[in-house]
């Protein structure tokens, strides 16, 4: 199946393999993490030790398939600045899985940055975050001639998905409310 480690790191199959096989590790990485946070007398030891194994773990293997070379490495890729372009395009084709997979690609960051970070407890600040993330990767993929398309589209949909997955992860960042001198004061 896959005999050379250029199989397993230079394929979106190895990639998908090796992620799958990483999937124990970060498991126990969070327990761990954990601990030592709480020996330390970290704040929310649970939810930073859960947040940084889930951001990486969730984001590294999506960015790492993007990143893998087309058919012809060394040559330029395609080039695509219209916005809504290709989603319409692969929404005319039937094409919904390349629009899914682009919003997975940042969802682990949209959906764990806010629960790390408070500068990202918005969730315009993930969609301008992941933004940035995704137009520095598509920068990358033309500039390093990886023969791929990079498309201002793929930056849309990695920033919605990113936004969208905060959300999801909304309950535990947003804005407490408290009493403060008969005043109800957003901390």
């Amino acid at each position: 199946m896959l005999n050379t480690w250029q199989e397993w790191v230079g394929t979106e199959t190895g990639v998908v393999l090796l992620s799958a096989m990483a999937l124990p590790v970060a498991v126990l990485t969070v327990p761990f993490l954990a601990l030592y946070r709480k020996h330390r007398t970290a704040r929310h030891p649970w939810r930073t030790a859960l947040a940084d194994v889930g951001m990486v773990f969730g984001t590294v293997p999506w960015v790492w398939i993007i990143m893998l070379p087309g058919a012809e490495p060394g040559t330029t890729g395609e080039l695509s600045l219209v916005p809504f372009a290709d989603i319409a395009d692969l929404v005319a084709h039937g094409d919904k899985g390349q629009i899914i997979g682009n919003m997975l690609v940042f969802a682990a960051l949209g959906c764990f940055a806010p629960l790390r970070f408070e500068k990202l407890r918005s969730v315009w600040r993930v969609f301008a975050f992941a933004a940035a993330c995704s137009a520095t990767l598509e920068v990358l993929q033309f500039v390093l001639l990886l023969d791929r398309v990079s498309s201002v589209d793929d930056v849309l949909l990695n920033a919605t998905g990113a936004a969208l997955a905060s959300v999801l992860s909304w309950f535990w960042w947003r804005p407490k409310k408290r009493v403060d001198d008969r005043h109800l004061v957003a901390v």
